[in-house]
């Protein structure tokens, strides 16, 4: 099957923290080439879209534009903008996260707020301290909505598989005792958001990705076609382990047809 829109995981798939991929640079020029849609659909809530395409095009030089940039913290924005039915600047949130999750949560008009917000946001924090935790902990027990960015437990990178936002996540859940309201992969939220945000038809994209627990059982969460590439997380060991599997399988992108 030909498809019209490709969904794109980056940490593993399209590079490995500093190190290139490089099929992964000619898998994006063939889409260029054949003149088909694709978005960067990433669980990475740290950085800003411009901030994750100039990455993509000034060190691995994939070509990449903000806008085909879809992160958890532009799903989580649009999740809270239609959570409480008034204006959202009536209402109050504290985020634990980096400048990418902070920068389109605020840029919502919800006000900040350490004490008693309505919503609790946790992400990946390179920063995270003990404090950030326990203001976390206290205002979910006094009632905020806990929101999870994305469950991932490690991040590849060119050191190995570092801890992810789900690693940060768990802590706040271990002493909340409350699950958090997840929107990034695997959840379908975020391919929905996409669908939402983009506006094309989802029976005709395909999520591609390495790693199966969070790309490829995204994908299968929302009725969407996979594509696992071997070049990051899950192994062919996990593959043949899973009880669904991808649609399609590669060793390297290179090797796709599009």
């Amino acid at each position: 099957m030909k498809y019209q829109t490709y969904l794109i995981d980056l940490d593993g798939t399209m590079y490995r923290g500093k190190d290139k991929i490089p099929e992964a640079k000619v898998f994006i020029d063939n889409l260029n080439n054949a003149g088909v849609d694709y978005y960067f659909l990433t669980n990475n809530t740290t950085k800003t879209p411009q901030q994750v395409a100039d990455n993509l095009t000034n060190n691995h030089q994939i070509t990449a534009k903000p806008q085909q940039i879809l992160t958890p913290s532009l799903a989580t924005a649009a999740y809270i903008q239609n959570m409480f039915g008034d204006d959202i600047k009536n209402h109050s949130a504290y985020v634990i996260g980096e400048y990418g999750l902070k920068s389109a949560v605020f840029n919502t008009g919800i006000k900040l707020n350490e004490v008693d917000p309505d919503v609790v946001i946790v992400g990946l924090d390179y920063d995270v301290t003990y404090h950030k935790f326990e203001l976390a902990t206290l205002a979910i027990k006094r009632g905020a909505f806990f929101i999870g960015t994305n469950a991932d437990t490690n991040l590849p990178n060119e050191r190995g598989l570092v801890p992810g936002a789900g690693s940060v996540i768990s802590l706040v859940e271990t002493s909340t005792q409350q699950k958090a309201h997840y929107i990034g992969k695997p959840e379908r939220e975020i391919i929905d958001f996409a669908v939402k945000a983009r506006n094309f038809d989802p029976k005709k994209a395909v999520m591609v990705g390495d790693n199966y627990n969070t790309d490829i059982q995204c994908g299968i969460n929302a009725g969407v076609d996979t594509l696992w590439v071997n070049t990051g997380v899950s192994t062919h060991e996990d593959i043949d382990n899973a009880p669904i599997k991808p649609t399609h399988q590669v060793e390297s992108l290179d090797q796709w047809d599009v």
